[in-house]
């Protein structure tokens, strides 16, 4: 125990420094220890079906993280998912629950697929490839004008209303490419395929396009818009609490439709960058499903840019390692979705035991002022 005399010869930093360590560690488990119990309960599950979970984990650390194809392949990957988590956090930092980001995605990458061998050919390339992102962004944020507009006038459950945008915008998708958008160069019912050397161009020396680049920079400002702008203020305040938005004097109808607009727009932007940044067209059929893992990772990283990105790298990791893990395993690809579905449950049970108040550590005896002035210092930011 430090005695006053000595506590106040100390500098402010010698006596904060336990505390700010002590909030540091104590977010990083809670963040952190859902993966750690998913982790466990699957090697457990491993066990169980008779694999070496130690080799399973590692194949899929080598193949999606330390080989550098496998990294190139997980940071390709990574810029879509970024993209689609700024999105998501837009949304739930004001309070909405928009589960349509499937459909935004598969309606923006129908048509920037379907239409971009046209606007290639027809203008200069760079043009064009800013155009379809422009395009990708745009019909994102178009999907969600009707969710957003019967929260914002009618109050009406934006849960039920984005799932039925997003059954229409797959199925719709899935029309215009077996439609109007239908190549007429293939047996396989998909979009004209962009030339690849008319895709988003490389990172120098390496096979990442610069779509990580546009998902970074998109992070930033979100988070320069969560932290440092009005706007971003007022969804905070309208995703806590409504009603003293209102009160407050807050736009909340107008908040609402741009803030799932903007949500939207940046689902759509991925979209974009993913069809411009690795395929070239779009098959019929073809869903990724990034959005309801993202979802939860989202939620998991606690709504924080900053927690947001280790995060999706992580699950960038499972996606890109685990398939081949699975493969020399002899186990189905859904037995990554299993492993993601582990980690989410453990970030529902974890969240809730915290709300409970466990684990108690036992009852802390001694605790200087300093200390405890240090710890409601690091609360109020």
């Amino acid at each position: 125990m430090i005695d006053t005399a000595t506590e106040q010869a100390l500098p402010a930093d010698a006596v904060e420094a336990p505390a700010l360590w002590r909030r540091w560690t104590s977010g990083f488990w809670r963040h952190a220890a859902p993966v750690v119990y998913g982790l466990i309960a699957g090697g457990v599950l491993l066990l169980i079906l008779g694999k070496n979970p130690v080799g399973f984990y590692w194949t899929t650390l080598e193949s999606g993280l330390l080989t550098w194809g496998g990294l190139m392949q997980t940071i390709i990957r990574l810029a879509p998912l970024l993209l689609m988590s700024a999105g998501f956090i837009v949304a739930f930092q004001a309070g909405l629950w928009n589960i349509g980001g499937d459909g935004q995605f598969l309606m923006a990458a129908a048509l920037v697929g379907g239409l971009g061998s046209y606007m290639v050919d027809a203008m200069p390339y760079g043009l064009a490839l800013v155009l379809l992102c422009v395009m990708g962004f745009v019909i994102g944020g178009v999907w969600t004008i009707v969710p957003s507009f019967l929260k914002a006038y009618y109050n009406m459950n934006e849960i039920i209303t984005s799932l039925m945008m997003a059954y229409l915008g797959i199925n719709l998708a899935n029309l215009l490419i077996k439609g109007p958008l239908l190549t007429t160069t293939s047996f396989v019912p998909q979009t004209n395929v962009i030339p690849f050397d008319y895709l988003l161009p490389y990172l120098p020396g390496t096979k990442i396009h610069i779509g990580i680049i546009i998902a970074l920079v998109v992070l930033a400002a979100i988070h320069y818009m969560q932290t440092r702008t009005g706007y971003g203020l007022r969804l905070r305040i309208l995703g806590a609490n409504p009603k003293a938005a209102v009160h407050a004097g807050i736009n909340v109808k107008r908040d609402i439709m741009t803030a799932f607009a903007l949500s939207g727009a940046l689902i759509g932007l991925a979209a974009a960058v993913e069809i411009l940044g690795v395929w070239g067209y779009v098959r019929a059929d073809w869903n990724p499903a990034f959005g309801m893992s993202l979802f939860a990772i989202v939620f998991l990283a606690g709504l924080n840019v900053m927690v947001v990105i280790p995060f999706v790298f992580f699950f960038a990791v499972i996606q890109i390692g685990g398939h081949e893990a699975a493969r020399q395993a002899g186990l189905p690809n859904d037995f990554l979705l299993l492993l993601i579905g582990l980690v989410l449950f453990f970030m529902v049970l974890t969240e809730w035991a915290r709300e409970k108040g466990w684990p108690r550590m036992g009852r802390k005896t001694v605790a200087t002022v300093s200390e405890v002035r240090a710890e409601e210092a690091v609360d109020n930011g």
